[in-house]
């Protein structure tokens, strides 16, 4: 019997995938590609699979191909009659669409910026460069990424505030789909103290099974914003 297939690139939002799958007890199979090792960008193999050459894409068992991350997860939430999805209708299917849509929409923005000026910031340059460079690196922390940052953190913060999930009191796959961001905010070290509720919700979302089953299909994955 055909299974999907999990196009999966390492240290990448195709890890998130591959915990729902693992969530909704989906039998899958993964197909690993490996960075380029200066660049950091996904290997040109994925273009056969999808035209735009990213991850996560799903092949399903009748060929169909699936590409971003939230239509995929949609997709595979609602092959499962809407499992870990809150009922239409509810306050708390409001909150799941808002977050599902977030992750990308708003806090993977300032998180992409500050990798690229980190990038940039060690990069090779000749001397006379070095310093015109960081001192760009410095203005667009300073005016955009870590006002940015801070501005997201402690929304979600407050979000968290008497809820164990970013929903309710249960795993949605909302909180999935948060996960690659919050574990990029959290690998980052910007004074980690200052979002308690962030790192222990990275926390509980480590401690599932199923994440950790992920773990060990996936490969590693350090966590970084990449």
């Amino acid at each position: 019997m055909a299974e999907l297939t999990v196009h999966h690139l390492e240290n990448s939002r195709s890890q998130r995938i591959l915990w729902l799958l693992e969530e909704l007890e989906l039998p899958y199979t993964v197909k690993r590609y490996a960075r380029n090792a200066l660049t950091k960008r996904a290997p040109p193999e994925l273009r056969k699979v999808h035209p735009l050459g990213k991850s996560p894409v799903v092949t399903l068992e009748d060929g169909t191909v699936l590409a971003e991350s939230g239509a995929i997860l949609e997709a595979l939430v609602e092959r499962c009659d809407g499992r870990l999805r809150p009922a239409a209708g509810s306050e708390e299917r409001r909150r799941y669409s808002f977050w599902l849509h977030y992750a990308e929409g708003s806090l993977t923005p300032p998180l992409l910026v500050g990798f690229i000026i980190d990038r940039l910031r060690k990069a090779p340059l000749p001397f006379f460069l070095r310093p015109v460079v960081k001192g760009i690196a410095r203005k667009i922390d300073a005016s955009y990424t870590h006002p940015e940052l801070a501005r997201q953190v402690d929304f979600i913060e407050s979000e968290l505030e008497g809820r164990s999930w970013l929903v309710g009191e249960e795993l949605t796959a909302a909180d999935i789909q948060m996960s690659y961001p919050l574990e990029a905010l959290v690998a980052r070290g910007d004074d980690v103290a200052a979002l308690p509720r962030i790192r222990a919700l990275v926390e509980r979302m480590h401690a599932r099974p199923a994440y950790q089953r992920a773990l060990e299909r996936g490969g590693p994955y350090d966590l970084k914003f990449t």
